[in-house]
């Protein structure tokens, strides 16, 4: 905005004043240029212009100035009133009001034509300044957001591809051992919904939905001879195959970050049993972390009613029975309880996430 194209409001009672303004202005080169001498009317014009300054007279009927800067101020930028009062009356206790009431200069009548058009000028210069102070802030600030954006995309981005990596990596431990990625997704899920009904925040059922699924990622190491053998392992086997649980912890740790340390955490003890017969470590009742007891509970679920190429899937009540029967001694009986309550969700989460039929 240059100065002499400023759009100014001249509002006085008197007629004649507004029309020697007019004049004045024009000479001194302004030309958007609008007068009143109704301050009802003043108001209405602010509301819908927001003038860049406006000249105004204080002893008015019905609404005085005082009046009209009292409802024009809630629509000034930033609370910047851009009010010269021009006016007769002189007394210091006036123009202290005035002043207090947020016009920016006082200029008693009869005024000095000069001096008029250089504090118009000086005011207008200091609006064009605070304009372009308020726009710049608002590029500044309108970049500080899209930057901000961007980076919240990036880390939302970078979140989901190492969930994803997560994700792939459990898969392709479970494909090792002929399991299916909806296993993954519906264990996790189990284990998720779990951990919320055991009284996890949502943050850390969240961590054990996205950390579950690398709880067999140590089966890379088992050798296939011994992972996918169709008949019973021997002891020695036995032995091997007991060190995946070992192996995913040490292929898990070493980050500092709560996903990865959960995900070790849960490779390393979702094969603990609560009467402490599990594996690697022997742990028994509350010495398994509890994000290993939930998960050892999902996981058996759904192997258990999932169909592989050794077993037909068992019925959910032949599960549960089972389930049951090795409570207290293979399970927390308190998850087994948790469990049982939140079947209902379970089931859902089982029926969304079902295997595909296999064509003939």
């Amino acid at each position: 905005m240059e100065v002499q194209s400023a759009s100014i409001l001249i509002v006085d009672d008197e007629e004649v004043n507004v029309l020697l303004l007019q004049r004045l202005l024009e000479k001194g080169g302004y030309n958007r240029l609008t007068g009143t001498t109704d301050p009802g009317e003043a108001i209405r014009l602010y509301h819908e212009h927001k003038f860049d300054l406006v000249l105004l007279d204080l002893n008015m009927p019905k609404i005085d100035g005082f009046g009209v800067m009292e409802q024009i101020k809630p629509d000034a930028e930033e609370g910047y009133l851009p009010v010269l009062v021009l006016t007769a009356l002189a007394d210091r206790d006036t123009r202290l009001r005035a002043l207090k009431a947020g016009a920016k200069d006082y200029l008693t009548k009869p005024f000095d034509n000069i001096e008029l058009l250089n504090r118009i000028h000086n005011m207008l210069e200091v609006r064009l300044l605070h304009n372009q102070v308020r726009k710049q802030k608002d590029i500044l600030e309108e970049k500080v957001r899209e930057r901000t954006r961007e980076l919240c995309e990036k880390a939302e981005e970078l979140l989901e591809t190492r969930l994803e990596i997560i994700r792939r990596l459990g898969r392709a431990a479970e494909y090792r051992d002929n399991e299916t990625g909806l296993h993954i997704i519906r264990m996790s899920k189990y284990s998720q919904l779990i951990g919320k009904a055991a009284g996890m925040s949502d943050s850390d059922a969240e961590l054990v939905l996205n950390a579950s699924p690398m709880h067999d990622i140590g089966k890379i190491g088992i050798p296939d001879s011994i992972l996918l053998k169709p008949g019973k392992l021997d002891a020695e086997e036995w032995t091997i195959m007991q060190t995946h649980a070992a192996i995913g912890a040490e292929i898990l740790s070493g980050h500092p970050s709560d996903l990865m340390e959960m995900a070790r955490l849960i490779a390393l003890t979702h094969h603990e049993k609560w009467d402490g017969s599990g594996y690697p470590a022997g742990l028994k009742g509350e010495q398994i972390p509890i994000e290993g007891r939930i998960v050892a509970l999902a996981d058996v679920f759904d192997a258990l009613t999932s169909e592989r190429p050794y077993k037909k899937a068992w019925s959910v009540e032949e599960a549960l029975a089972e389930i049951d029967r090795i409570s207290g001694t293979h399970f927390d009986p308190q998850l087994t309880q948790i469990f049982k309550q939140v079947l209902p969700e379970v089931l859902l989460i089982k029926e969304q996430y079902a295997e595909p039929e296999q064509s003939d």
